[in-house]
């Protein structure tokens, strides 16, 4: 590349930049974390995350420390708060290797209202920690047509969710408005929870 040789005189007298300079004084700050303290012990501030180191950097001479320049200098050094407790696993592979059946042979679609539906479930964090949420979908019109919530992953809690929909149908039937359909198939992920063909007969009553 070529450069005139009065632009690199210029480069060269150039001062740093004011952010180059502040990011040099906060990279040396977050260095510092990694010394242990005069008794051999890592430093308490080494295990914070991003919002607490930007409170321990205003307080240390950093008042105007942002949290945005703050997480990325901490990505650049490699350093990460310390996360306490275990990741939530929703899907478990069960020891036996048993999986539910492809009813629906990857084909999504459904030609009518109640002709398929698919169900799963997931977790969703709380203000108290995280509750689980189950949900049937019908392929035809892509609308959840029944949920249910529960602080457990078991039978009963999927179950409840179909209950809901085929309850929905029931009182609609007798209302006149829809009639009272057969249970379609219900294809659902694999896991250690209850496989598909569990749950026919806990709804069959309801038709």
């Amino acid at each position: 590349m070529q450069v005139a040789a009065r632009t690199y005189r210029a480069w060269k007298k150039r001062l740093p930049a004011l952010r180059t300079i502040e990011d040099a004084r906060i990279t040396d700050a977050l260095r510092g974390l990694k010394v242990p303290d005069v008794k051999g012990r890592p430093r308490p501030e080494i295990i914070y995350g991003r919002r607490k180191i930007t409170q321990w950097l205003r307080r240390s001479g950093f008042p105007e420390a942002s949290k945005h320049t703050v997480d990325r200098l901490m990505r650049e050094e490699g350093m990460n708060g310390l996360v306490r407790g275990r990741k939530t696993r929703t899907t478990i592979p069960g020891k036996d290797g048993r999986r539910a059946g492809d009813l629906l042979n990857r084909d999504f679609t459904s030609p009518a209202p109640n002709q398929i539906w698919v169900t799963d479930f997931t977790y969703v964090p709380v203000y108290s920690g995280f509750v689980y949420v189950a949900l049937v979908i019908d392929l035809y019109s892509r609308a959840i047509v029944g949920w249910e919530t529960s602080t457990v992953k078991d039978t009963a809690f999927v179950e409840h969710c179909l209950r809901m929909r085929c309850t929905t149908d029931v009182r609609h039937s007798l209302e006149g408005l829809c009639p009272c359909l057969p249970v379609p198939p219900i294809p659902m992920s694999s896991g250690p929870m209850p496989l598909a063909w569990s749950f026919p007969p806990a709804v069959r009553p309801l038709r």
